[in-house]
């Protein structure tokens, strides 16, 4: 049985959870992708949680956080991250 592909669409409103402790991180509000590949490049935080703002990511020209594409781990109820990906 193959992956199931995920469109960007689908995890957009999703909460934002660390896979390492649970944390809550935000919502998301948008991903960025390049437009030639496809390639998914960030997801775009909406609602941040002190958790986040603690980290320093990378944010956008509106002042919204960017978590890289990289550190997702899966999609479900929840989009998953590997917090130890954005230190």
């Amino acid at each position: 049985m193959g992956e199931a592909k995920i469109r960007a669409g689908d995890i957009v409103g999703k909460g934002i959870v660390s896979e390492e402790t649970g944390r809550k991180f935000g919502v998301v509000t948008n991903v960025d992708f390049v437009t030639e590949s496809g390639e998914l490049m960030n997801i775009v935080v909406d609602q941040p949680t002190k958790h986040l703002t603690d980290l320093n990511l990378k944010s956008d020209e509106k002042g919204r956080f960017l978590i890289p594409f990289s550190a997702v781990k899966s999609v479900g109820d929840f989009v998953i991250i590997s917090e130890s990906e954005l230190i």
